[in-house]
């Protein structure tokens, strides 16, 4: 788990779409970026909230961790077959 003290945890963003070039859909984490929730923001909003969070932004490797790690737990290990 990252934290940047003992008081708050680093604040996550993965920004995964958008809507209209008006709405941004991202996924928000609060200290593990495996532990997320959906979200859906006007784009003047989520400039506002990732501000007020101090949000890191998920690098394209992280992304892709975390992709490989969902696809393992929703289908089982690759080349495991039953």
């Amino acid at each position: 788990m990252h934290q940047t003290n003992s008081q708050q945890s680093t604040c996550f963003i993965h920004v995964t779409g958008t809507q209209r070039a008006k709405f941004i859909e991202f996924e928000f984490s609060i200290g593990d970026p495996e532990l997320a929730v959906e979200m859906i923001m006007p784009v003047s909003a989520f400039e506002e909230f990732c501000a007020f969070h101090q949000v890191q932004y998920l690098t394209a490797d992280e992304v892709c961790a975390l992709e490989y790690e969902r696809m393992k737990w929703r289908f089982g290990q690759p080349g495991i077959t039953e």
